[in-house]
């Protein structure tokens, strides 16, 4: 067996690692645990649910973060000792390990190393993602489902917590909007740059002649706000809808009025809600958002930068920034970065982290 030597890969990592532990700030983030775990630890926490949920999701995270950060630094040193055991013994396996072990470390730290590029206002934030069908009829009512599903599977895969907050279901199949919220760190500052227009092109199985379709679905993605609280809205700048959850072809969920529509006058914006059982939660969460949105809207008009966050997005011909071509060749890409992969099934599937971190680089040397 050949000897191994990872002597510059390993340095070279030492040396990535070491700049994403200054800008990520570890003994910030080690004050930040500290201060939530004491919050944590007060006998009243659960005096107030909300904010014990809130504390308590905080520090999760935030220990979550710290424990994969401080994993590299042993799986550095192990690699180092993984490699000197495979000389010694002139062991392949041990040396395939080392060599698995190595990618693995190096794919890790690209994660972290793209995370270290989300230094926006709101990019910490968790994330709002609303779904909508756009041109195409049916197709992209399957196709709006399509991508619902492709955003909790990566979640899933990341295993950041999600729930789908409200959904709208299409006459003959699929849905016409859906709003899911992913509550993980930095999932605004990550999935911001799925905000667009994406395409669809495939043999349509809802054409009996078989045509291949063309069809569109919008994507935004908000952050949430926690101080979106301080953002007031009048009763009367409200008009408040409620009326029965409802599944797949109209048919009841629900046996109460329990469904939230909020519509805010002023602006037109309207979020709706039927994931909770009660109709206060789901005016609760409602609102939030509600409160959340207005709060964008404000930072863009005060900034005058209408499209920096959610953008104008109308899912149809010409505006679109990703393509999902299944006919007549297999083909996902992406028209603003140019990466693409030929396995559009892993890509529904969840498989987004290639597009992702793509996309924000692409964002970040587009501001430079």
């Amino acid at each position: 067996m050949d000897e191994l030597d990872f002597s510059a890969e390993i340095a070279a990592l030492r040396s990535t690692f070491a700049d994403i532990r200054s800008v990520i700030g570890v003994e910030r983030l080690t004050e930040e645990i500290a201060k939530l775990s004491e919050q944590a630890g007060a006998p009243d926490l659960w005096d107030d649910t909300e904010k014990a949920q809130k504390v308590t999701s905080a520090l999760s995270h935030r220990q979550s973060e710290l424990a994969k950060i401080n994993s590299i630094q042993s799986r550095l040193d192990d690699l180092e000792i993984m490699v000197e055991l495979a000389n010694d013994e002139a062991d392949a396996d041990a040396a395939a390990e080392a060599r698995t072990e190595l990618v693995s470390i190096q794919k890790t730290l690209g994660e972290l190393e793209v995370q270290t590029l989300l230094n926006g206002e709101f990019d910490d934030h968790p994330a709002i993602i609303t779904i909508r069908a756009g041109a195409g009829g049916v197709d992209a009512s399957d196709f709006a489902d399509m991508l619902l599903r492709m955003y909790l599977r990566w979640a899933e895969q990341h295993d950041f917590p999600s729930k789908v907050l409200d959904t709208s279901y299409a006459e003959e199949a699929g849905i016409k909007s859906a709003t899911i919220e992913i509550d993980a760190p930095y999932a605004f500052g990550t999935l911001s740059v799925e905000a667009g227009t994406h395409r669809l092109v495939r043999m349509s199985p809802f054409n009996s002649a078989g045509k291949r379709q063309t069809s569109f679905a919008a994507v935004e993605v908000i952050p949430l706000i926690e101080s979106a609280g301080e953002i007031e809205v009048p009763e009367s700048d409200i008009r408040v809808d409620v009326f029965r959850s409802s599944g797949p072809g109209g048919q009841s969920v629900n046996t109460t009025d329990s469904a939230v529509r909020l519509t805010h006058i002023p602006t037109g914006l309207v979020v709706s809600m039927q994931n909770e059982k009660s109709q206060i939660q789901n005016r609760a969460a409602a609102m939030r958002v509600l409160q959340s949105r207005l709060l964008i809207l404000q930072r863009e008009q005060e900034a005058a930068q209408k499209k920096e966050l959610a953008g104008n997005i109308t899912a149809s011909w010409g505006d679109q920034m990703r393509s999902y071509v299944l006919a007549p060749y297999q083909m996902v890409k992406d028209l603003r970065t140019d990466y693409e992969v030929n396995n559009p099934s892993n890509v529904f599937d969840g498989d987004l982290d290639g597009f992702i971190n793509a996309g924000i680089k692409w964002r970040k040397s587009a501001k430079d």
